[in-house]
């Protein structure tokens, strides 16, 4: 009985230290509450998020100017995850909520370039930090950044 004991409370522990002190998985890097993957090659922004879903995360969702500026810090166009592929001038996030804080790049979106279909947004580098977002054909090529969240303790 009191061995039992002794190994749940080192179990509990073991899972406490576990999720306090985690450190990132190789190529990750940490950024407030989350990781964040960066690709190292260029996929189209359906490739992208496949990749980022096999890692257990999924395109980027930006939620504060901080975040933004950070990912803008990093000097690449990138895949982010938003679209309007379900409903066009609807942009959704990849976990289906709805675009609130927006750091669109004047005049965009535009829905132009060639094919007039724009329905993925990349993040520019020639722009301002929280002026960067660009509406792009989801079959251009780019790299593209992962986010998961960091286990918090329950």
């Amino acid at each position: 009985s009191n061995l039992t004991k002794e190994r749940d409370q080192l179990q509990t522990r073991h899972l406490y230290f576990h999720q306090y002190f985690q450190t990132c998985p190789q190529g990750w890097q940490k950024f407030e509450s989350s990781w964040y993957f960066l690709s190292t090659e260029t996929k189209t922004w359906n490739e992208s998020r496949e990749d980022c879903l096999e890692r257990g995360a999924d395109l980027v969702i930006i939620n504060s100017d901080k975040e933004q500026t950070f990912l803008f810090n990093l000097k690449m166009r990138l895949w982010i995850g938003l679209t309007d592929s379900v409903n066009e001038g609807t942009w959704t996030w990849v976990d289906g909520t709805p675009l609130t804080t927006r750091y669109w790049h004047k005049p965009q979106p535009d829905n132009a370039g060639p094919t007039g279909n724009e329905d993925c947004v990349e993040i520019r580098t020639d722009q301002r930090p929280l002026e960067a977002w660009n509406d792009l054909s989801c079959d251009s090529k780019l790299n593209w950044i992962c986010e998961k969240s960091l286990a918090c303790p329950k």
